[in-house]
């Protein structure tokens, strides 16, 4: 289409330019580091491009086009990396849906590891895991045999499809502490730099969750280039989170706008949504109460084994590191679980609305996260191959608990010693070498074990599909090698290992695509990048009803799921079902998507609300501020006995959170996600009890959110009456695209809300309010206790507020002593107030200033005490997204054009020692004196910007133990200051005197 063809162009325009900076790369290609231009190891980098585009967009048939694009200009090499090697298939029907003949497209697999590539020209297809493969012996790594056969001077296309793979490529801060950097995400950086001339082209719907899985876009310039004003990526990862949300989206709009990006998603028009809901039958509440029965003791068990094991004693934690593995595997061990039997309990709903899709003639696809795989392939292994043809031990859920209690329950023994700082401790026991267990330890996991392996086990979701439907009927797209399927039927009916060939998602999906197979399921292994829509090209063009069984955690994998039935060249769009049950401790996983959901629709479509394409809603989101303020509450009401139904000793035993101490209700109480994941461990009633307060108390904090006209804005979204736009002037034009920066002038038009006298007298609760009347201008005020404030000598500043009816103000006590305000009575309050409010105009009207369109190139030169990005809609529709600013930044800006002047005359001026030259981003030149000579001396610079600075020519010195930089004041320095004003523009001239 015409859409998918500027692609192409935008691509090929990106392409033809550089990156503004010359660098250096190391042997290893991991270090990269600023150079002169005029270094004989000095590289430039090619501009990358981003495609953006949603699910089902046809970014597979894009990418080809900008391959044969290139290849059509004689560039006859290209490398073309994705997230499976099953996408194998994929890449070549859209090579060959082009014309080409899709053997060009060639698997890195059938060419070993450090031996050389023997193909003279096509299209290399190899996979991120693949690129990870390090150097082993005489053999190369993968990413050094793809350089020596594409050549260091390769300037054609390398293709990063599915690029969010790539997420974690620098590593960053997790909750834990830091995180260590991807293998894969690396590989992919090593990739880039070892190549500066390639043309790089990022392919991905979900390009990023969080700013800093940006990380691998390098090719976009966004820092540590002369293009954005940000020298780092740490220092551009903070810009943007300081900035909100909102600024995620201008950071879309920017790279737009710049022609770097493109973030067209497929209509949802047509698409229809309905919640499937599965009420737990009082059979399957039993069972699950049982399981939270059974977790309620391995919690008090898992206290008293790590006692026991002297792993915690009565002094407190003697081994805080053993304490912190046994809880933490405690704790995933039962997400894990309950994840499952929930997904397991509402499959037989699934499967009566999967009978009731294939009576009607549709077509059902089901998504799911996991499969069991690796816990099938455990108990598999302790059972004889011979019996495999007739399995009859239960391979469930309950297996991950089991599994957990036989090897991460806390048993082995410590004993307790005095380190050298007198700390009381304790170390692992051991015996001959062998860790010493012990026995009261065991006999816990023993009983524990005993006392699960007698409840009733809950068949996994996906084996009971398969089992129910059969193979002839489910195509299943996973990555398991091996399955458990129902032979036969009735009384002879028996279980069966059955091995699944490399090939068998390939096959399914045919025979899905064909309509030989009515039911499709598939897991993250075949949720990326497959197709499974009613293409018109398919004899398959059934309904597609799309059941979300197993949402996960992940916001971008869920979403590029739901995009695989929605997809261009349709006969019809899909039904979604999102599959739920009534159990509230269920909203623990939504909650996770829904918070990602923002950032991931703000990142990738400039606009938060696409994200999640209308699946989720904000209040599913319950990790929001309001839903943190309404828990806070709601553990204040339980700490009170206000909450029916469960006292305080009661929450605290069955959730093993700790809400008191010494003082009374702790300062720092338990995070939402912590109670949201002991709430999955409580009996459905109790559950019920707790969900219903604490639901209660968030719908109110919403509704008040809603009434006051903030809900759902973000802290960025301005609202008012009217908005005009009254003066609009260009202040900044990119040089290389013409987009353009605007300071844009608003008249804001706001309705009047005044305190009302009643709202007004209600501060007399506090008993240190006060009436005041003005004795001069007439008028009332309500005088309450404000928070103190530390002066700078150290003093403590005594403060009141002043509530008025349109405003409240913060003054020091003592100033009052010097107004007019006195004491009045309530009769002359309330006449003064009333009189005050009948004056009071029903508009009140002012000016915005904010500088929209292009920002984050200018970033820094706007005002870096208020960096938050606001948007606003005017009257006539036109949606404005931007920086505000003062009304003097705005009369600084405007008052007179910044000085032109060549590097030239800078150098001179500067030299003859009278004049000091500001700059822009805070630095200025000025002369110094330093052992007798006349220095053109740059201050004010950023650490980051240093290695820069000095590539392009200034030289160090450590003078008094602090770094300085020095232009040379030779004919040199012009060349070297030209660079710097290209980068840093003059911003005004101050006298030396004056300075």
């Amino acid at each position: 289409s015409d859409a998918q063809l500027e692609t192409v162009i935008y691509a090929g325009e990106a392409h033809s330019a550089r990156l503004a900076g010359s660098w250096t790369v190391d042997e290893t290609g991991d270090m990269v580091s600023a150079a002169p231009d005029d270094a004989s190891d000095a590289v430039r980098f090619r501009r990358g491009f981003f495609l953006g585009d949603g699910t089902g967009a046809g970014k597979g048939r894009q990418s080809a086009g900008i391959l044969l694009d290139n290849w059509c200009q004689g560039r006859r090499k290209a490398l073309w990396i994705s997230k499976s090697d099953k996408l194998l298939e994929d890449a070549q029907r859209d090579w060959s849906a082009l014309g080409q003949e899709r053997l060009l497209v060639t698997p890195l697999s059938r060419f070993a590891q450090g031996r050389d590539i023997p193909l003279t020209e096509g299209i290399l297809f190899t996979t991120y895991a693949t690129l990870r493969s390090e150097e082993r012996g005489a053999k190369k790594s993968r990413v050094d045999q793809i350089v020596d056969w594409l050549g260091v001077d390769f300037d054609g296309v390398i293709l990063f499809d599915e690029s969010h793979a790539m997420a974690n490529a620098a590593g960053g801060k997790g909750e834990r502490g830091d995180t260590m950097a991807s293998q894969q995400g690396r590989a992919g950086l090593r990739l880039q730099h070892k190549l500066p001339n390639a043309r790089v082209v990022y392919v991905s719907a979900t390009g990023a969750t969080t700013v800093h899985n940006l990380a691998y876009a390098q090719r976009l310039g966004l820092w540590g280039r002369e293009d954005f004003p940000f020298a780092t990526r740490a220092e551009f990862v903070e810009a943007i989170e300081a900035g909100g949300v909102a600024a995620m989206e201008v950071l879309a709009h920017d790279l737009r706008a710049l022609g770097l990006y493109t973030a067209r998603s497929l209509s949802y028009d047509g698409v229809e949504y309905e919640m499937l809901e599965h009420a737990l039958s009082p059979e399957q509440r039993g069972i699950y109460d049982a399981y939270a029965g059974a977790f309620a003791i391995i919690h008090n068990n898992l206290t008293a084994a790590l006692e026991a094991a002297n792993i915690s004693g009565e002094s407190g934690t003697l081994n805080r590191q053993a304490k912190s593995a046994a809880r933490s595997a405690f704790e995933s061990a039962k997400q894990r679980f309950f994840g499952h039997l929930l997904t397991s309990m509402k499959t037989p709903t699934l499967i009566t609305s999967i009978d009731a899709d294939l009576a009607a003639g549709h077509a059902a696809v089901i998504q799911i996260v996991s499969t069991g795989e690796a816990l099938m392939e455990r108990r598999l292994s302790e059972i004889p191959t011979d019996e495999w043809n007739d399995i009859r031990c239960d391979i469930t859920p309950r297996e991950y608990v089991l599994d957990y209690l036989a090897h991460s329950f806390p048993v082995q023994l410590y004993e307790p010693f005095t380190d050298s700082e007198g700390n009381l401790s304790s170390r692992p026991v051991t015996r001959d070498g062998q860790p010493v267990e012990c026995r009261e330890a065991v006999r816990r996991r023993d009983a524990l074990i005993e006392k699960l392996a007698s409840l009733p086990p809950v068949p996994g979701a996906l084996d009971q599909i398969v089992q129910r439907f059969g193979t002839d009927l489910v195509a299943e797209l996973t990555g398991r090698s091996r399955r458990i399927v129902r032979k036969g039927e009735g009384h002879s009916a028996r279980l069966v290992v059955e091995n699944r060939a490399g090939a068998a998602n390939l096959t399914e999906t045919q025979a899905f695509m064909d309509d030989e197979k009515r039911i499709l399921i598939f897991s993250d292994a075949g949720g990326t990048g497959r197709s499974y829509h009613a293409d018109l090209g398919a004899k398959n063009q059934r309904l597609r009803v799309h059941y979300l069984l197993e949402p996960g955690w992940k916001a971008d994998a869920a979403i590029q799921g739901l995009g695989r039935t929605n997809r261009t060249n349709q006969a019809q769009p899909p039904l979604f079902r999102p599959v739920a049950t009534d159990v509230k401790a269920e909203k623990r996983f939504l909650s996770t998507i829904a918070r990602r959901l923002d950032t991931l629709g703000a990142i990738t479509r400039g606009q938060r609300q696409t994200g999640g394409q209308g699946l989720f809603r904000p209040e599913d989101n319950l990790e929001s501020p309001y839903a943190r303020d309404a828990l806070r509450q709601l553990y204040r009401r339980i700490y009170r006995g206000d909450l029916a139904g469960c006292s305080l000793g009661a929450f605290e035993d069955v959730t093993g959170l700790s809400l008191t101490d010494d003082n009374g209700l702790k300062d720092d109480l338990p995070p939402i996600t912590t109670f949201l994941n002991r709430l999955l461990a409580l009996t459905i009633d109790m559950q019920a009890v707790l969900f219903a307060g604490f639901e209660e108390l968030l719908d109110q904090r919403i509704e008040g959110a809603i009434a006051a006209g903030v809900y759902d804005l973000g802290l960025e979204t301005l609202r008012a009456e009217s908005f005009r736009v009254t003066d609009a002037q260009v202040i900044y034009t990119h040089p290389g695209s013409g987009a353009e920066t605007q300071l844009l002038s608003i008249a804001e038009k706001r309705r009047n809300t005044p305190t009302s006298l009643a709202d007004a007298l209600e501060w007399l609760d506090d008993p240190q309010a006060r009436l005041l009347v003005n004795s001069r201008s007439g008028r009332a005020a309500v005088q309450v206790p404000a928070t103190s404030h530390m002066l700078d000598d150290g003093t403590i500043e005594r403060r009141l507020r002043l509530i008025r009816p349109l405003d409240a103000s913060t003054v020091p006590a003592k100033v009052m002593e010097d107004t007019h305000w006195l004491e009045a009575d309530r009769a002359a309050f309330t006449a003064a107030w009333t009189a005050e409010l009948a004056e009071v105009p029903e508009f009140s009207e002012a000016t915005l200033h904010i500088v929209a369109g292009l920002l984050l190139p200018i970033w820094k030169q706007l005002p870096q005490d208020e960096t938050r990005v606001y948007r606003l809609q005017t009257d006539d529709g036109q949606r404005i997204i931007g920086r505000r600013v003062s009304p003097a930044w705005v009369a600084t800006t405007l008052a007179a054009d910044a000085p032109k002047l060549s590097a030239a005359q800078v150098h001179a001026l500067v030299l003859e020692g009278k004049t000091v030259v500001r700059l822009s981003e805070g630095m200025e030149l000025h002369r110094s004196r330093v052992m007798g000579a006349n220095r053109i001396e740059l201050s004010g610079f950023s650490e980051a910007a240093k290695d820069r600075l000095k590539a392009d020519g200034f030289f160090s010195e450590i003078i008094s133990w602090k770094l300085r930089l020095f232009c040379p004041t030779d004919a040199d320095g012009v060349a070297i200051l030209d660079r710097l004003l290209a980068r840093c523009p003059v911003a005004s001239l101050h006298d030396r005197g004056g300075c």
